[in-house]
């Protein structure tokens, strides 16, 4: 699968006009697509972004882009669940040099099980866990 992992620093960049990453992130995200690429998240990654659009921006751009990510045409939602949860609390609580937060913990374990080594996002935790960041600075 050609699949570009969405990260919520990805999503935020590609909502918030405003944004340093945002032209970078709408054509990395728009040319992966056009490439016949497919976008996967997971439900701690929405969740996680839902709440950081609410904060930053408003409630009716927070609806715009729930909607946008609605129709967004090859987009794989990943549930974490129990099991991909307990990887993610090894990984969390191992690497103790690193402040990973736990969903990216839950994206990186997503990630491995998925095979897939790109990332649309702006945190260097990703580069740091062994991931390409799209879009390169």
């Amino acid at each position: 699968m050609k699949g570009l992992f969405v990260d919520t620093g990805g999503w935020y960049a590609c909502a918030d006009r405003t944004d340093r990453a945002y032209a970078a992130a709408r054509s990395a995200r728009d040319a992966w697509l056009a490439d016949g690429g497919l976008l996967v998240t997971t439900d701690y990654v929405l969740a996680e972004t839902l709440t950081l659009l609410r904060r930053r921006l408003d409630v009716a751009a927070t609806q715009d882009w729930w909607e946008h990510v609605q129709a967004t045409p090859r987009l794989r939602w990943e549930w974490v669940g129990m099991e991909r949860a307990e990887k993610a609390r090894e990984m969390f609580f191992h690497h103790r040099d690193k402040d990973y937060s736990f969903t990216d913990c839950t994206s990186f374990v997503v990630m491995k099980e998925l095979k897939l080594r790109h990332a649309l996002t702006v945190d260097k935790h990703f580069t740091q866990a062994g991931f390409q960041i799209l879009p390169t600075a």
